[in-house]
């Protein structure tokens, strides 16, 4: 059985792309800067915030703009702009613990910009069993070692787990830790060529079809882990885009 479904966020549970390239522009704009092209920061978009945005805006102070960046995120956050979760999305959650499925979340994201998803009183709060972030795991995705801390605490074998997100890096994190894959390509961002050099079990275009799909795929076995110490996420960051 399938007792465990771990969720990513960016992208998979909540789209996010599409805010966080204007966020992150209304930031540039704040502290005296062009904006970035849409293109850019696709090409760049799955990596930490600060290791991107210096290919994103050269010549970027990244100490003012991390300052700017959290006030921006605060306000895009309680203006409702960010990190909207779908209905259906929702209903989705619930299926999947009605038929005895375990939530979690597992992001690079820090502890600061994921503590309103975390909120007592977030529609998430009842829903979820456990919330795995950049502030306690030792290693970020794509390196499988992400998942220890999640498989320490449940005492679960990866063949129980599955992952949900949107990347090769989630997949390649996955695949690591012995965990079966699916990609959810709602968001647009990526192609299913993309996941070429990893193993997906399933695509899905919308994440609402993850409770048939998990169904479906319950009782087959992942592929044998060859290595759980794939390529380091590390690298400072305030956030994973």
């Amino acid at each position: 059985m399938i007792r465990a479904v771990v969720i990513d966020v960016d992208d998979t549970l909540c789209l996010t792309e599409a805010v966080c390239f204007e966020l992150e522009n209304e930031v540039l704009a704040r502290i005296g800067r062009a904006p970035m092209s849409r293109a850019v920061h696709l090409s760049t978009w799955g990596e930490p915030l600060l290791e991107a945005m210096p290919r994103r805006s050269p010549g970027l102070d990244l100490a003012a703009f991390e300052s700017a960046y959290r006030v921006v995120l605060r306000e895009y956050v309680t203006a409702g702009l960010l990190d909207v979760i779908a209905p259906e999305n929702l209903r989705t959650l619930d299926e999947l613990a009605a038929a005895g499925r375990s939530l979690m979340l597992l992001t690079s994201r820090t502890e600061t910009e994921m503590a309103h998803l975390m909120a007592p009183d977030h529609a998430l709060a009842d829903r979820l069993a456990a919330v795995y972030h950049a502030g306690n795991m030792r290693f970020r995705k794509p390196d499988a070692r992400a998942f220890d801390e999640l498989l320490a605490a449940t005492g679960l074998e990866p063949r129980q787990c599955l992952y949900v997100g949107d990347s090769p890096g989630d997949a390649q994190a996955a695949n690591g830790a012995g965990l079966r894959f699916v990609a959810c390509m709602q968001s647009g961002v990526r192609r299913r060529a993309d996941f070429g050099a990893h193993r997906v079990d399933a695509f899905i275009d919308a994440f609402p079809e993850l409770t048939t799909t998990v169904a479906r795929l319950e009782g087959t076995t992942p592929e044998p882990v060859e290595s759980r110490a794939g390529a380091s996420g590390g690298g400072a960051g305030v956030t994973p885009h």
